[in-house]
Order: C-alpha cells, then sequence, then structure tokens
C-alpha cells in the first residue's frame, strides 16, 4: 500500500515508517517541520511538511500525493507539559481526526487506521473481568478526564461512520520502548520522584515495536468498523513495572505513598488509580499478530540495554 502517516517521527510512528518500509509499503509522512521531513525521507519515506489542525495547510500540503490508506498516530504527549499535552492531544483526536479524514479522501484513500487508547474504557477501578473489546467505552463526565475520554471516542466514531472509508482503531496500551515518554519515567524514578499509590491498579502496556507491528498488521487485516486492543499478554500493576524499570537502571524503588497523596498531580493519579485487565485475544485472532515482547518483564531489560 501507500500509506499516508500522520505522527510519522513521533514514538510510534518512528518504527512504524521503518517497519512500513520493511514490509513493502511507501509511506508519505506527515511533518510539522522541515528538520523532521528531512529525516523521514534520508530513512527512505516520503514527506509532506504541514500542520494537522489548520485543514487548509494540511489539504494544500496533500494536494497532488495519492495514497490508499491514511494512519493517524499523532499525540501532543511528551512534548510539553501534562497539562497542555492533554489538551493538544484531545485536539489532535477531534479535530486532528477529522482534517485527516478530509485528507484522506482529497488522496483517494479508502482505509484510515486510528491511534486510540484502552483509557477510552474510563478512568476507574474495573475490577478483576477482562475487558474486551466488546465492553462499551465510559460515558464522557466533566472535567479533564472526561474531555480526554470524550476525544477518544470521538477519533472511533469519526472514522467508524466516515462515508466509503474502511475505519480502524487500534485501542493501545501504555507505550514504553526506545522513546522520550519512557526516558522521562525513567529519569523520575531514578530520582525517586514518581511516588507509587499503595494501593495501585492495573495498567496494560505495550512495547513499540510491537505496537508498530499490529498497525502494520490492521492495515491489511483489520476489519472495517472494528477496534482492537493492542495491549502485551500481562497486566501489572504500577508498583511491580515501575520496581522492575528501578532495578533494570540500579535504582531504588519508588516511594508507597495513599493514593491520596498524588491528588496534586492530577494525570498521574488517574492513571495509577484506575485498574483494567484488557485482552488482546481479538487481535491475535483477526491480525495474526502476537506481541514479540510478551510482558515487561522482557521489555524493559531491552530499553535498559539499548542506553547503557
Amino acid at each position: 500500500m501507500r500509506v499516508l502517516l500522520a505522527g510519522a517521527s513521533g514514538a510510534i510512528g518512528t518504527p512504524l515508517t521503518r517497519q512500513l518500509l520493511a514490509a513493502g509499503h511507501q509511506v508519505v509522512g506527515i511533518s510539522r517541520s522541515q528538520s523532521n521531513a528531512e529525516r523521514l525521507r534520508n530513512a527512505g519515506a516520503e514527506a509532506v511538511v504541514a500542520d494537522v489542525l489548520d485543514r487548509e495547510s494540511l489539504l494544500a500540503a496533500v494536494r497532488g500525493v495519492r495514497a490508499d490508506a491514511v494512519v493517524h498516530e499523532l499525540t501532543a504527549l511528551g512534548t510539553t507539559k501534562m497539562g497542555e499535552a492533554l489538551q493538544g492531544t484531545n485536539a489532535l483526536r477531534t479535530t486532528g481526526t477529522a482534517n485527516l479524514l478530509a485528507a484522506a479522501r482529497a488522496v483517494g484513500a479508502h482505509r484510515f487506521v486510528t491511534q486510540s487508547i484502552v483509557l477510552g474504557y474510563g478512568y476507574r477501578d474495573h475490577g478483576p473481568r477482562v475487558l474486551t473489546e466488546d465492553d462499551p467505552f465510559a460515558e464522557p463526565v466533566s472535567g479533564k478526564l472526561g474531555e480526554a475520554v470524550a476525544a477518544i471516542r470521538s477519533t472511533e466514531e469519526q472514522v467508524f461512520s466516515a462515508d466509503e472509508m474502511e475505519g480502524v482503531a487500534l485501542r493501545y496500551g501504555f507505550f514504553y520502548g526506545q522513546d522520550r515518554m519512557t526516558d522521562m519515567i525513567v529519569n523520575l524514578v531514578r530520582k525517586r520522584r514518581l511516588p507509587v499509590p499503595s494501593s495501585g491498579g492495573f495498567a496494560n502496556f505495550i512495547y513499540l515495536e510491537d505496537a508498530a507491528a499490529a498497525t502494520v498488521a490492521a492495515l491489511k487485516k483489520g476489519r472495517a468498523g472494528q477496534a482492537y486492543n493492542i495491549v502485551d499478554d500481562e497486566p501489572v500493576r504500577w508498583g511491580d513495572y515501575l520496581d522492575t524499570l528501578a532495578a533494570a537502571f540500579g535504582a531504588r524503588r519508588p516511594w508507597r505513598v495513599p493514593s491520596w497523596m498524588l491528588r496534586p498531580i492530577p494525570y498521574a493519579h488517574a492513571m495509577m488509580t484506575t485498574s483494567m485487565r484488557v485482552s488482546n485475544a481479538k487481535a491475535k485472532r483477526e491480525l495474526g499478530w502476537a506481541p514479540g515482547v510478551p510482558t515487561y518483564r522482557e521489555g524493559i531489560p531491552l530499553i535498559a540495554r539499548a542506553t547503557s
């Protein structure tokens, strides 16, 4: 396929570009900067420079481009302060998705894969039951977290309902690997500035290379109108994950604190008190995909070796 990739130079976009090219696809990456566009070209992709939140700029940039599929992998996470990053990511999932759908029609694409996230099921304790794609997304509530859930829901609904477009949503777990967000977390753990609630919940992770591989598979095999949970094989408590990370980097284990002590850091509190166990069975069955890094136990040593 010829793929128009938004977020081609980002955390997942970098390995995704590499894997798409290795699989024989052609990639046209969308970048906001000339420097990132040049890096994409050096990697063997084509590139256009545009701001996805500016519809006219985007449509002008893709004029004359042809593509079979569009992949939306844009977020603002890791680029600025967390509050601003969440607002920016919400805009990319709402306005950005609408603009990319317009671009998809302009380039003649018939398939659209969008980045979603398992947190759409809701920031709460879901108990011991394993969540599947048949479970409904949370109803949006007031406040910043409600806005985030509404934006996650928006990108999926827009893509599923787009006329003459085969829309697929990938509900990723938390990314980790060789990226800025993981580097930031490692730095906080080393400095013991990332405490863990003593009764923290279960989270679902996915190694970045595996997230990219699932996306390549979804381009070909994902069913129109379907969502897929892209997570590894074992949910893990935040404390166990961060303890393993600390040990791999020779740091002391994070402090344990009552969950209420994290309330001054709203997003950290929300993430670490949310608890869910998410199934990847549908992605394995329908996409013919399985994580090459099945759990954090295998993934964290890979990060440590890569940065040593």
